[in-house]
């Protein structure tokens, strides 16, 4: 109930005014935001790689409706990877990429993603990173897994994300564990519904472990994207199983949320991502983050009636 009511307060207008206004919200954003420039994501980054840390950058912003705004999102991913590759980053920081953002939902809009998505990539792999594009809600899955396959031909690193939560997503993790493949497994940030997706906690749980071990299994690369010490535990447990040594799979977690937890991995030799998303879009992400953990609720919540 609390997660839908969330989601809900993500399309009002009059809600957004109020969060993105209010004189303490700024403290909060920078808890989960790197900023609103390439070059505060690069420090940011940088900053994080300097802590034996690995990187994912998103410039955020989704939902694009006009084309214009898509080549906004083409060229601020390319400014950003220019920078990378000057600041010498790139070996240790990739880049997420939503397709909605490069014009998905547009006119023409699967070719128009595609055209943006290959020169996004192509400018990644001049500077020696890769790409992952990020999933949506679910009316993009069979979508984003087509411009996959296709951008794969050319970009075999291109990285997929997939959601547990989705009844889905057991087959999907068969299809992509294999060679070459890297999957990001996450629990899913969208209000979905009974139909296709779980909608309890526990039985989402269930999913992801089912989900984790096909990709540890696989001769694929798995990203394990939780913060779920519980989780992380069988994911550590399933690598040893399955024979895979701290580079063989890695753990993603968000900029901001648990970060000793993202240390304490690292020290201990696990590869550790923090996917760190930075632009002035950040309402809708921010209320996903919330809505993901009640923590993260309480944390807002103390921040907007607390004077700074």
């Amino acid at each position: 109930m609390l997660r839908g009511a969330l989601f809900r307060l993500s399309r009002s207008n009059k809600i957004k005014d109020f969060v993105t206004t209010a004189p303490v919200t700024g403290g909060v954003v920078r808890r989960f935001i790197a900023g609103e420039t390439s070059n505060d994501a690069v420090a940011a980054a940088r900053r994080l790689v300097d802590a034996g840390l690995l990187v994912t950058i998103d410039y955020l912003g989704e939902d694009t409706t006009d084309p214009a705004r898509a080549d906004a999102v083409v060229v601020a991913y390319l400014d950003l990877l220019t920078k990378l590759r000057e600041s010498r980053l790139s070996p240790s920081v990739e880049i997420s990429i939503k397709l909605s953002a490069l014009g998905l939902h547009l006119r023409d809009g699967p070719r128009l993603a595609w055209e943006n998505a290959e020169l996004i990539c192509h400018a990644a792999r001049m500077a020696d990173t890769a790409v992952t594009l990020d999933m949506e809600d679910h009316t993009t899955t069979d979508s984003t897994l087509e411009l996959l396959r296709t951008l794969r031909k050319e970009y075999a690193e291109t990285g997929a994300v997939l959601q547990a939560y989705l009844y889905r997503t057991e087959e999907d993790c068969r299809d992509l564990a294999e060679a070459g493949s890297r999957v990001r497994l996450c629990k899913g940030a969208y209000a979905e519904p009974e139909s296709l997706a779980f909608q309890d906690r526990h039985d989402i749980d269930r999913s992801y472990v089912r989900c984790m071990k096909i990709l540890m299994a696989g001769s694929g690369f798995p990203m394990l994207a939780t913060h779920d010490q519980t989780l992380i535990k069988i994911g550590l447990r399933l690598a040893e199983e399955y024979g895979r040594g701290p580079k063989d799979f890695e753990f993603q977690m968000l900029y901001g949320v648990r970060p000793t937890e993202q240390l304490r991995l690292a020290n201990l030799g696990h590869a550790v991502r923090i996917y760190t998303p930075y632009g002035t879009d950040w309402y809708g992400y921010l209320i996903r983050r919330l809505a993901e953990r009640p923590a993260n609720l309480r944390f807002f919540a103390r921040s907007l009636i607390t004077k700074s």
